[in-house]
């Protein structure tokens, strides 16, 4: 692969970036973390409160919470896997503004997942308007996969 590659990721409890370091790995990419200005406590992610952060957010087409740092020289990728967990069947609204804040135009973006139950269902659909202008390739739920299996995957896809 003679493409610039990043693996773009955010991560609340640590198992997405767990993947994401293993996919960098194999991918020969370099690695971001997509971290929110407001870090999310354990409370803000509990799913099953109605009034917590992430629900609230979730619940919300138009939330868009802050990123902390900016990729310095987005120019210079050609492929961005984006990897999240999957929130209530798509990905978390912070994975919007990451997509919304930089010109994506002619880059292929693969999506990447971790979830508890659920695959992406969905979720290409619902991020491509915020990235018109890029290329978006073959997604996958990423559960618990092996340095080989990511390897396989990337080679898969023919970048």
């Amino acid at each position: 692969m003679n493409q610039k590659i990043l693996v773009a990721y955010f991560s609340a409890s640590g198992v997405t970036k767990r993947a994401a370091s293993i996919l960098a790995k194999v991918a020969n990419a370099d690695l971001f973390e997509i971290q929110p200005k407001t870090p999310y406590t354990s409370a803000d992610l509990d799913w099953t409160n109605k009034r917590s952060r992430s629900t609230l957010e979730m619940n919300d087409p138009a939330s868009r919470p802050e990123i902390e740092s900016r990729v310095a020289d987005m120019g210079a990728f050609d492929v961005v896997f984006l990897g999240f967990p999957i929130w209530w069947y798509t990905a978390p609204t912070i994975i919007k503004t990451f997509l919304e804040s930089y010109d994506f135009s002619g880059k292929q973006i693969v999506l990447f997942a971790t979830s508890g139950g659920s695959g992406l269902g969905k979720t290409e659909s619902a991020l491509r308007p915020c990235a018109p202008n890029a290329v978006f390739k073959g997604g996958k739920v990423i559960n618990g996969a092996s340095e080989s299996s990511l390897k396989s995957w990337v080679e898969s896809l023919k970048l």
